[in-house]
């Protein structure tokens, strides 16, 4: 079985920066990503990465965020940089297995503006 848990959400003003972690149990899963959702909204990819190191970022993060993989802890991070208001979100860690898609329980990241 596979846990996933976030960290790292919070508060900030805009323009600043925030840093999200999300540490992996159980089986090893390729890839893990990012995505965000906002009440009425559909749950949008932000970051993605393989075990390879291949990246794919959705265009609200592009320039913005940068996402890493530690592959020896099954850790994902995704940095956010030149925060603003529109990322306020409720941010999940997914990952992809050979039986399913997990996802973390999310993290709140607010901006003020």
């Amino acid at each position: 079985q596979v846990q996933l848990v976030e960290s790292g959400g919070g508060l900030v003003q805009a323009g600043g920066s925030l840093r999200l972690s999300c540490d992996s149990s159980g089986s090893i899963i390729n890839p893990m990503g990012w995505f965000r959702q906002t009440p009425g909204k559909r749950r949008e990819l932000v970051a993605i990465i393989g075990s390879a190191g291949n990246i794919d970022y959705g265009d609200s993060a592009k320039g913005r965020f940068t996402i890493a993989r530690d592959n020896a802890k099954n850790t994902v991070f995704l940095q956010m940089n030149s925060l603003k208001p529109e990322d306020t979100a409720i941010y999940y860690c997914a990952g992809f297995g050979n039986q399913g898609t997990y996802w973390g329980q999310g993290t709140q990241v607010t901006v003020s503006s």
